[in-house]
């Protein structure tokens, strides 16, 4: 027997009450579909209950709105549906540094990612012929004062409008977000940082942590908030080493940290795996 064509992506966040499951599976029985993947969780801190199914159907989009329409008003959900595997429109922020936009942009160009780039922007033009080998559109807009960062920031919003971006990604851009344009991109930009903040600070975290002998070395991929750093973090990777590392040794490895904990990141956001519970968020691996 053929399997439905179609391959629904849904989540949903409520109140968390007796029956959801229950009527979230009926709905999906009435419209034809068969749940392919099912993941839940109520959260005791909040009150609220979070899922995320996968769902095969012949029901087009309509058809499979129409049969959730009595539930999602019944329970009052805040919900999102997708269809699974779509690439995500995701415009990508950078500096100096490549080996995060590296990262990305291979294991989108392999399949491994479900992304898709129409443009990287940058307060610098050194990354250009890397995005360039990956026939990625490149723009560099200097950031050197007041000015030039808000227009830096009109061209996000513009790009974001033209492009109907899904996804901001600051993979390494080493500039600090309005609260303006973080209000704008809530809950759809992500950022990475090293583990030594806020210990160590400024332009050389590594020799400091070589000169403080740390034993650990991570990276952070979290929401951006208007708190510097502290907004509700999506993925966190650590490796231990020891006074026999060097300084080039530390930061090639806090390097490999980083663009596997952004790109993990941005893989679970892009496949509807990320929902926010307040100031925390819940994963669906």
């Amino acid at each position: 027997m053929a399997l439905p064509h179609n391959h629904w992506v849904l989540t949903f966040v409520c109140p968390d009450l007796p029956g959801i499951v229950h009527a979230v599976s009926g709905a999906v029985v009435a419209s034809g579909g068969n749940i392919t993947e099912s993941q839940q969780f109520s959260s005791a801190d909040t009150g609220r209950f979070f899922m995320r199914l996968q769902v095969q159907s012949e029901a087009d989009r309509a058809t499979f709105e129409a049969a959730l329409a009595p539930v999602v008003e019944h329970y009052g959900m805040t919900w999102r549906l997708d269809v699974v595997g779509r690439p995500l429109r995701t415009l990508v922020l950078v500096s100096t540094a490549a080996h995060c936009l590296n990262d990305l942009l291979f294991r989108q160009r392999n399949g491994q990612l479900p992304v898709e780039v129409p443009l990287v922007l940058s307060n610098h033009g050194v990354l250009r012929d890397l995005a360039g080998f990956y026939d990625v559109p490149f723009e560099s807009l200097p950031v050197t004062d007041p000015a030039s960062k808000a227009a830096f920031e009109e061209r996000v919003i513009e790009a974001v409008d033209t492009y109907d971006i899904e996804l901001v990604v600051l993979a390494r851009y080493m500039q600090i977000i309005s609260p303006e344009l973080c209000e704008r991109l809530a809950g759809r930009l992500i950022n990475i940082h090293h583990s030594f903040l806020p210990g160590f600070k400024g332009a050389n975290p590594y020799k400091q942590a070589h000169a403080r002998g740390v034993k650990l070395i991570g990276a952070t991929a979290h929401f951006v908030t208007s708190d510097l750093d502290e907004g509700p973090i999506i993925e966190q990777n650590v490796v231990r080493v020891d006074h026999t590392r060097t300084t080039a040794e530390l930061v090639a490895i806090g390097q490999d940290e980083e663009s596997r904990t952004l790109t993990q990141a941005v893989k679970w956001f892009a496949e509807d795996r990320v929902l926010l519970d307040g100031a925390r968020t819940i994963i669906f691996r």
